[in-house]
């Protein structure tokens, strides 16, 4: 879970006296953004536990990394910090800048689902004043949404899956010489993720989907965590919920029937899942995107 409370690199500059937070909230589905201004300081990352993608909307001339002195920021200048990197930054002048925070599990996830590929053979490249326009075009449109209104935030929970896949696809590696052992095989974890889609309205039992890759419950759910990146229960949820909200953003289903199509036995029990995992009933998205 991605908590503001628990997460390193906003904590480092919430201590600092001179950071300041112009808006901060956690977006649901293990997503939290950040808006920052800082000004004559230095800050050291040790090990963070969720990945952090960092735009510099203004300023940064003036701000390097230690370890890279002849290298410095601009506006619309990206980095991308992996989760257990070690930094050590030096700014000087002014800056303003957003953060995005996304925990291991949902890039995991969003890895699994985008590339079908086992999170553990790839690795986020970290990256220091990176060009990528349309990463920070994003940015830009992320930081002009009312986080706390619940429609735009619902909103910047869906452009923030939108700049996770563009990560994923322009910033993410295969780790070389690894050898992945103790996950499913590349054909069962298709198997299972075509499965999952095709059944999403339907009830799944864990003996079920164990019997499709011919495992014990028990060998079945450690190793599909190990492939999938969450537990089978919490993959499903995921996949009914993206579900769901495309069809609130793209369908006039009644939300019944989307709650039906999502697997989901009542509407009150859909919007209290979506409500938990995206911060907001289903029909603000809806309405949102009518406006």
């Amino acid at each position: 879970m991605t908590s503001l409370a628990h997460n390193q690199v906003f904590q480092s500059l919430s201590s600092s006296p001179h950071a300041r937070l112009l808006h901060g909230a956690e977006l649901g589905d293990d997503l939290a953004a950040a808006l920052w201004t800082n000004h004559h300081d230095a800050r050291d990352y040790q090990g963070p536990s969720q990945h952090t993608l960092s735009c510099y909307l203004a300023g940064g001339t003036g701000t390097f990394r230690r370890e890279k002195p002849g290298s410095k920021g601009a506006p619309d200048k990206l980095c991308i910090l992996p989760a257990g990197h070690e930094s050590s930054w030096v700014i000087n002048g002014e800056i303003c800048l957003a953060h995005l925070y996304v925990s291991p599990e949902r890039f995991a996830a969003s890895a699994v689902t985008l590339l079908d590929r086992e999170p553990r053979e790839l690795q986020l490249r970290e990256s220091t004043f990176l060009d990528d326009p349309q990463l920070a075009g994003q940015f830009r449109q992320l930081v002009q949404l009312d986080w706390d209104e619940p429609g735009e935030r619902l909103l910047g929970s869906s452009l923030a899956h939108e700049m996770i896949s563009h990560v994923l696809l322009t910033q993410v590696g295969l780790r070389q010489g690894l050898k992945v052992k103790g996950g499913l095989a590349p054909h069962l974890r298709r198997r299972l993720a075509e499965y999952i889609e095709q059944h999403l309205e339907q009830p799944l039992s864990l003996g079920e989907l164990a019997q499709l890759a011919a495992l014990s419950e028990y060998h079945f759910v450690r190793m599909f965590r190990a492939s999938f990146g969450l537990p089978p229960h919490r993959y499903v949820l995921q996949r009914r919920l993206l579900r769901a909200r495309q069809l609130l953003q793209h369908s006039r289903l009644p939300l019944g029937e989307i709650a039906l199509a999502c697997g989901f036995a009542s509407a009150s029990h859909f919007s209290n899942r979506f409500r938990a995992a995206f911060g907001a009933a289903p029909g603000l998205l809806r309405a949102a995107r009518a406006d």
